[in-house]
């Protein structure tokens, strides 16, 4: 190896501190500092993504990695307002989530503090840049960067930003270190470093997450995809069912809280199932379904299996007629991602069955999937959606971004032998 990434590391490591030994004015006042910086400093961040769209234009990329680069003025504000949000929040850290005294004396409390140091790794999207910058820095941690090539020109620029607000506060600009350099050794050489790095997060498409999971000697917050279903059941109320579908598919579909597949009770085969894939047909959606789905609808391409579990990340969407709740909750099991499910249904026992009998990190009832989001949930910007089942689940915000530890207040107790203590 190289050594080049293990020098930033040791360099974001220590600069960590000084961002750990802030109270929450002073990083809430940091946050808006790089708020305005990327204000200020709006045309050199559009002009340095006009080079990046360039570049991506003449490699062929297309779709949704090109959508997830390009950036325009309302983008570059929208970066800068999730910033603000971020800076508002409540300080997560010191927060005392649980206290109890026990019978001997002793308070014991449960108290947040930063992770330390994060790697974030990402593909095309330069708003995570800042986005990853200013929550880790809301947490008290320090944060290793690495995007993608496609935007390294994006990235740097709103690095800048960020660096110029550190050190107008006096502050290390290494609590915020983006690796320039975007050679793929460098990535297997950032997610080795289990003696600085705390927590990797991959974001990005199937492949690199899965490169990350299995080389990785640190611990990997992942989703690999978002295969997000909507069910609509026996009791659904039809211009909602047809307005989620639409909205979940078409909205923006190359991301991933967008609908994959899409399950019709039978019940409906004859009246709403052909309403809804006209209206999906019209938003220009092509509609790929079971048997009975294309025998009941007109201009419905007949799916193959592997259509059933794919993320399309497009105008694509698969469709199943399915017998019932369970049927569809089936379906799910073999087919999702545990990302994001949703029903559409008058029926709150049908709705209570529902949430139960799916794992996925966020269920959504008669509303749609493309309100799993950090931002729309209330944690304002968010690094990133763990479908993992460790500290954090679905998105995370600032507190996901620190644990917790015990803290333990005494008087001078000891623990004899014949203590009650465990």
């Amino acid at each position: 190896m190289s050594g080049y990434v293990r020098d930033l590391a040791v360099k974001a490591r220590t600069a960590q501190h000084a961002i750990a030994a802030l109270d929450g004015e002073g990083r809430r006042a940091l946050i808006e500092r790089m708020a305005s910086e990327l204000d200020a400093r709006s045309d050199a961040i559009l002009a340095a993504n006009a080079e990046d769209m360039a570049r991506a234009h003449e490699n062929g990329v297309k779709g949704a990695m090109l959508d997830r680069l390009k950036l325009d003025e309302a983008r570059v504000a929208g970066i800068a307002n999730a910033l603000r949000e971020v800076a508002a929040q409540d300080d997560p850290v010191g927060q005392v989530t649980r206290s109890q005294t026990h019978e001997n004396g002793l308070v014991i409390e449960r108290q947040r503090l930063p992770l330390g140091l994060v790697a974030m790794i990402y593909e095309a999207r330069p708003n995570v840049t800042a986005d990853a910058a200013a929550l880790c820095l809301k947490a008290g941690n320090a944060v290793l960067l690495r995007g993608g090539s496609e935007a390294r020109s994006s990235n740097a620029a709103i690095a800048g930003c960020l660096h110029a607000a550190l050190r107008e506060k006096g502050l290390p600009e290494a609590a915020v270190s983006l690796i320039t350099d975007t050679a793929r050794e460098h990535v297997m050489e950032l997610i080795q470093l289990s003696d600085l790095v705390d927590l990797a997060i991959p974001r990005g498409g199937e492949g690199l997450i899965r490169f990350v999971a299995e080389h990785a000697r640190v611990p990997v917050i992942k989703h690999y995809k978002g295969v997000c279903h909507l069910y609509v059941d026996r009791a659904a109320d039809p211009s909602k069912a047809i307005d989620l579908a639409v909205d979940g598919k078409t909205s923006r579909p190359g991301v991933c809280n967008a609908l994959e597949g899409i399950l019709v009770h039978q019940d409906l085969v004859d009246d709403l199932l052909p309403r809804l894939v006209s209206t999906l047909r019209g938003k220009g959606v092509e509609v790929r379904g079971c048997p009975r789905t294309v025998a009941a609808a007109e201009g419905v391409v007949p799916a193959e299996e592997a259509d059933h579990g794919a993320e399309f990340l497009d105008l694509v969407v698969s469709m199943q007629v399915v017998d019932d709740l369970d049927g569809a909750l089936a379906q799910i099991d073999r087919h999702g991602s545990d990302h994001t499910e949703v029903i559409v249904t008058e029926d709150a026992a049908a709705a209570a069955a529902f949430v139960r009998g799916t794992r996925s990190s966020a269920v959504m009832v008669n509303a749609s999937s493309r309100f799993n989001d950090g931002g729309a949930l209330g944690l304002g910007a968010e690094i990133g959606i763990s479908t993992t089942r460790l500290h954090a689940y679905g998105p995370m915000g600032v507190e996901s971004l620190t644990i917790e530890r015990y803290v333990v207040r005494g008087d001078g107790q000891v623990r004899h032998p014949e203590s009650r203590v465990a």
